[in-house]
């Protein structure tokens, strides 16, 4: 039953750090599910605080919600109006109902429904295409910034998966 654990940990982990560019699939939490099939192992549960454990819940949930919130705030970042952070929001919405029926449409349109969503939220809050292009840029600054961040917590919860899985084997 451990190498079954170990098994879809190791899957988990994978996906997860897949997810951190395809936002189509939750990279955080597949991530830590992972990682917690560490905690399911009989031998390995008691080398794992609970302080541990809930660190790093603490953190995916953070860096989960981050990442919707960030191309909304690249938008304000980058001199876009109340209109713009609106397309931005409306743009990510769109997306990711696009993805639940399209999930070819829902990968592309996360990454640039928010761009576009600003920059067309601009022009209809009577900003110049100038204004429009920098809200739209720094929508994507945000979420290029949200994709780091899961690969950076993906890569994590890899070496720590591997950290307590090699000091059980040697």
């Amino acid at each position: 039953m451990d190498a079954l654990w170990i098994g879809i940990g190791c899957f988990s982990l994978l996906f997860g750090l897949i997810g951190s560019f395809l936002p189509i699939i939750p990279g955080p939490p597949l991530s830590y599910f992972g990682l917690l099939c560490l905690f399911f192992h009989s031998e390995i549960r008691d080398k794992i605080s609970l302080s541990w454990v809930i660190f790093f819940g603490i953190t995916m949930l953070v860096i989960t919600i981050l990442d919707y919130i960030l191309p909304i705030w690249g938008t304000k970042k980058f001199g876009g109006t109340q209109s713009g952070q609106r397309g931005s929001t409306i743009g990510l919405i769109v997306a990711i109902l696009l993805g639940a029926g399209f999930p070819i449409l829902g990968v592309f349109g996360v990454i640039v429904a928010p761009f576009f969503g600003a920059f067309a939220g601009e022009l209809l809050g009577g900003q110049n295409s100038k204004i429009a292009w920098k809200s739209g840029f720094g929508s994507f600054l945000g979420f290029l910034t949200g994709t780091i961040m899961k690969l950076i917590f993906g890569l994590i919860m890899i070496f720590e998966f591997l950290k307590h899985c090699l000091k059980y084997w040697l």
